[in-house]
């Protein structure tokens, strides 16, 4: 039985990386752009699951599960307009009435989320029907802006409170940091994202768009890399992360067990992509080959032959014995090695190519880097005014007046720093037995004030 995944395009980046996402899970299946599948896709026995992924209508076409949203209609309209407009259901496309978009401001796209959550959670439903066994949410957005960061914030606690058994899986865009940004209100919107997606998230792909320009840059040897060339490194990587989903095997073949062996601590659950060999597709392909790859090579190209998964665990053996990465000291070394099948569909150079899905520690510098561009905007009050217009952002004064309410950054910040800490601790050796011994504090506290958390009594 199919455990199938809807998946949620929210603001402009959203949809274009949720767009190419498609485009290359179709070439992988065998689906053309109108969704049919194609002749040389009907015979024989492929071993794909496309239900995961897509639900047939009755004219047998295969339609995505994906809810295409946004607040302004420039991007929407542009895939309606493309070779793919045939693709999607018309009916779950969400534009806003008045087309204005967010304004690149957090606080107009949460409200406007609010404001627009039943037409929005009414198309989750109605998609929802087509699925036998839903597992869970995709969400593709950026932190950054409005639309993708605000109103992707609200969703992700809608889905939270309206799903609460449903495993919620995010792509996450995060901005350049090392450039100047036309969005001076970046920080506060990044921030204020990056406290939905802590707690309300089971796992958080990040995509740094500041490692996406320096991997073109250095690596594809693009001088200025556009959008296009990112969104196809990142829908590579997309649909890579969901190849064991979508052509099972003997391991991760769904997303919890995809997941569970990545996320240990449920608080630290943003992962790090790595994919090899980096290709871009289309006119840039010959230029974008890189012939010296790395996760260890592919495994050695997979231990240069015939799999076998033996060998495959003694060569991650030898990789613990030689500490030839750092894993944390209070845990196993776990790294695990899921073989898929290869799309018969599309042609490639490499015999084998391999995704890297890490839980790292060094993701915390990400987050202190945003944390500090938010201290130095927040110190000064610098461009608070945007957000005071809207409810969660202000509070009543004696004498009727409207004033602004800093507590949603100051909790934001607490809960993103929190976070940050969280990894910073877990570096350390004794982080399981201090953990205990905190859990042992709380629950003694909970009792002295009389609250009874519940008992289990073995005769």
């Amino acid at each position: 039985m199919p455990r199938e995944i809807i998946t949620l395009q929210v603001g402009q980046c959203g949809n274009q990386i949720g767009t190419e996402f498609w485009r290359k899970l179709c070439l992988e299946h065998g689906i053309n752009n109108d969704g049919i599948l194609q002749e040389f896709a009907l015979s024989g026995d492929v071993g794909d699951r496309k239900d995961v992924f897509f639900y047939q209508a009755d004219d047998e076409r295969f339609i995505p599960r994906a809810c295409l949203i946004d607040l302004e209609p420039r991007v929407i309209n542009g895939i309606q307009n493309s070779e793919v407009r045939n693709l999607f259901n018309p009916e779950n496309i969400f534009l806003s009435d008045h087309g204005g978009g967010a304004g690149n401001n957090w606080a107009s796209g949460y409200h406007q989320g609010e404001k627009f959550q039943d037409d929005i959670l009414d198309m989750v439903d109605r998609e929802l029907g087509y699925s036998d066994s839903l597992e869970g949410f995709t969400l593709c957005h950026s932190i950054a802006g409005g639309t993708g960061s605000g109103m992707g914030s609200y969703l992700l606690e809608a889905l939270n409170d309206r799903y609460p058994k449903k495993l919620v899986q995010t792509y996450s865009v995060f901005p350049n940091q090392s450039e100047s940004s036309d969005v001076v209100v970046q920080p506060y919107n990044s921030l204020l994202t990056l406290k939905r997606l802590t707690l309300n998230a089971d796992a958080v792909t990040v995509l740094d768009n500041t490692a996406l320009n320096r991997l073109a840059t250095e690596r594809l040897h693009i001088p200025n890399p556009s959008f296009s060339h990112t969104n196809s490194l990142v829908s590579t990587v997309m649909a890579a992360s969901t190849a064991t989903l979508r052509y099972p095997g003997y391991m991760n073949n769904d997303l919890v067990g995809l997941l569970a062996s990545l996320v240990p601590i449920p608080q630290c659950h943003f992962l790090m992509a790595g994919y090899t060999p980096v290709t871009l597709d289309g006119e840039d392909a010959k230029a974008g080959i890189i012939r010296k790859t790395t996760v260890l090579d592919v495994m050695r190209r997979l231990l240069q032959g015939d799999v076998d998964p033996t060998q495959l665990h003694q060569s991650l053996l030898r990789i613990r014995e030689r500490r030839l990465a750092p894993f944390i000291e209070w845990g196993p070394a776990s790294v695990q090695v899921a073989l898929s099948q290869k799309s018969p569909f599309t042609q490639s150079a490499h015999r084998v190519s391999g995704l890297m899905l890490a839980n790292h520690t060094s993701i915390r510098h990400l987050f202190n880097r945003t944390i500090s561009q938010f201290d130095k905007l927040f110190q000064r009050r610098a461009f608070l005014d945007n957000y005071k217009a809207y409810p969660l952002f202000h509070r009543q004064a004696a004498a009727g007046a409207l004033e602004l309410c800093l507590d949603e950054f100051v909790d934001a910040r607490e809960v993103v720093q929190g976070m940050s800490d969280e990894y910073a601790a877990a570096e350390g050796a004794d982080y399981v037995r201090l953990e205990l011994a905190s859990g042992e504090d709380e629950l003694a506290g909970q009792m002295a004030s009389g609250l009874h958390l519940g008992s289990k009594v073995a005769a």
